[in-house]
C-alpha cells in the first residue's frame, strides 16, 4: 500500500488558505496525486480507503482484471445497523490527460488564483469527492437513520468503464439506495437528464500494392471515406428530424467521426484504415437499433470490398456505451437535493456520467455538484471556492437531513 499522503506534504499548500474551505486539504492531497486514465488509481483509493478505516468503516475494493486500478465502495450503517437503502454520493477518481496543452501552472501542483482552486481534476471532479472525503469522519461519528454509500470509480473518462462492476457490486449486496447524487461539475443545478454515449471502433482491412498497381490492392481509406459519409449523413438526418428534447441545448442526437488512421507510406495503397466514431442519444432514440444501423452499413462496405478481393473484411466493435439518464421531473431524489441546497434547473445536459448506469439498477439519481462543465478537459482547469464552499453547504445539509432523532 502505497505511504498515505498529507496536506504538509504538499508543497502548494503552504500557499493556501486551508481555513477558509473546510475540503480544501482533502482535495489539495487528491489534485497531487496524477490519476490520468493510463495511471493507475490506486494511491488515491488507498487513501481514501485509510481515511475510512481509521473511522472504522471497511471499503470494499472492487478491482480491474489486471489489478491495476479499482473502484471503492463503502457503507456507513443507519444508527439501527442497516444498510439498505440511503443515499449513494458518486464520483470518479481518473482525470483526463494533460498532453500538449498550455498550462499557465503546474497541472498537478494546485494553486488558488483570484478566488479559483487550479489544477487537473479540480473541476472533473475531484472538487467533489475531496468534499465528501472531508466529511468521512462525521459520516461515522453522526447517528444516521439510514444509510449512506461512498461509490468511487476508475476509468470514467474513457467510456465509463469502471462504475459498470462499482454498480454491479451495489446491486450484488442488495443496498437498494434510494437515490444517488453523482457530483459531477453542473455549477451545483440539479441536473435529471444526460444522453446516452456509445463509442464505435471500425477497422477496415484491404489488401496492400504498389500505387501503380491500384487495381491489385484494396484501398481501406477509400472505403473507410464511405463509413464516414454514411456516419455525417445519420447525424444530418437526426438534427433535421429529429426526435427532439428542448431540454438541451444541442436538443437532438449528434453523431461524429472523431479519430481515423491509415496508410503507411504514399506510394502503396492502404491495408488498412481504423476509425473510431460516436453518438450521443436523447432518450426517445433506440440506441441498438442504432448501433445495428451503423453494423449494417459497416457490412454493406465489406461486401464491396469483397467485390474486389475476397481477403477484404470488416470489424466493428463497441469501445464504450454509457446509457443516458432520465430521471423523472417528479422523482423524490431531484426534491430532496433541491431542499439540500442544489439549484432547480429544467435543463438536460449533453455530456455523458455514470448517473445513466446507477439509474439502469434502479436507483433514482441526478447530476450535482461544484464547477462549470466549460473548464472540464481544459487547459488551466479551475473550480471557484465559492462552487466548493456551496458543494460543502449542501453535503452538511444532507448529513443534518439525515441524522436520526435521539430515542426516547
Amino acid at each position: 500500500m502505497p505511504p498515505e499522503t498529507t496536506a504538509a506534504d504538499t508543497p502548494a499548500a503552504d500557499q493556501i488558505d486551508l481555513a477558509g474551505t473546510p475540503s480544501l486539504e482533502w482535495i489539495l492531497r487528491l489534485l497531487r496525486i496524477d490519476t490520468t486514465s493510463r495511471n493507475s488509481n490506486l494511491e488515491v483509493i488507498h487513501l481514501l480507503a485509510a481515511e475510512l478505516r481509521a473511522h472504522g468503516v471497511e471499503p470494499v475494493l472492487v478491482p480491474n482484471e489486471e489489478g491495476t486500478k479499482a473502484n471503492l465502495l463503502a457503507t456507513f450503517p443507519a444508527a439501527d445497523g442497516s444498510t439498505t437503502g440511503g443515499v449513494v454520493l458518486s464520483g470518479h477518481t481518473d482525470v483526463v490527460p494533460v498532453d500538449g496543452q498550455d498550462w499557465a501552472s503546474e497541472p498537478f501542483v494546485p494553486e488558488v488564483r483570484d478566488g479559483r482552486l487550479y489544477g487537473r481534476g479540480t473541476c472533473d471532479m475531484k472538487g467533489f469527492v475531496g468534499s465528501v472525503a472531508a466529511r468521512i469522519g462525521q459520516l461515522a461519528d453522526t447517528p444516521l437513520r439510514e444509510p449512506v454509500h461512498l461509490a468511487f470509480s476508475y476509468d470514467e473518462e474513457v467510456g465509463c468503464v469502471g462504475a459498470i462492476s462499482l454498480v454491479d457490486e451495489i446491486v450484488r449486496r442488495g443496498l437498494r439506495p434510494r437515490a444517488c447524487i453523482v457530483g459531477e461539475p453542473t455549477s451545483m443545478r440539479v441536473i435529471r437528464g444526460h444522453k446516452a454515449l456509445t463509442m464505435v471502433h471500425v477497422t477496415l482491412h484491404g489488401v496492400a500494392a504498389h500505387s501503380s498497381r491500384t487495381p491489385y490492392g484494396v484501398n481501406a481509406i477509400e472505403y473507410a471515406a464511405h463509413l464516414v459519409r454514411f456516419v455525417r449523413a445519420v447525424a444530418d438526418e437526426f438534427r433535421a428530424t429529429g426526435p427532439f428534447d428542448e431540454h438541451y441545448d444541442v436538443p437532438f442526437t449528434t453523431a461524429t467521426v472523431n479519430q481515423i488512421e491509415g496508410g503507411i507510406a504514399v506510394n502503396t495503397v492502404p491495408a488498412e484504415c481504423t476509425l473510431t466514431f460516436e453518438f450521443r442519444a436523447v432518450a426517445a432514440v433506440d440506441v441498438d437499433a442504432t448501433v445495428e444501423r451503423f453494423r449494417a452499413e459497416a457490412a454493406r462496405i465489406e461486401d464491396l470490398m469483397r467485390e474486389e478481393n475476397p481477403d477484404a473484411r470488416v470489424e466493428v466493435s463497441i469501445g464504450a456505451h454509457a446509457p443516458g439518464l432520465e430521471t423523472d421531473a417528479d422523482a423524490e431524489v431531484i426534491e430532496m437535493v433541491t431542499e439540500l441546497g442544489g439549484l432547480p434547473s429544467t435543463e438536460k445536459v449533453a455530456y455523458g456520467t455514470e448517473a445513466g448506469l446507477f439509474q439502469r439498477a434502479g436507483i433514482p439519481t441526478v447530476v450535482c455538484g461544484p464547477g462549470d462543465i466549460a473548464q472540464a478537459h481544459a487547459p488551466d482547469e479551475f473550480v471557484e471556492l465559492d462552487q466548493i464552499d456551496r458543494c460543502d453547504s449542501l453535503l452538511d445539509s444532507l448529513l443534518t437531513h439525515l441524522r436520526a432523532e435521539p430515542s426516547a
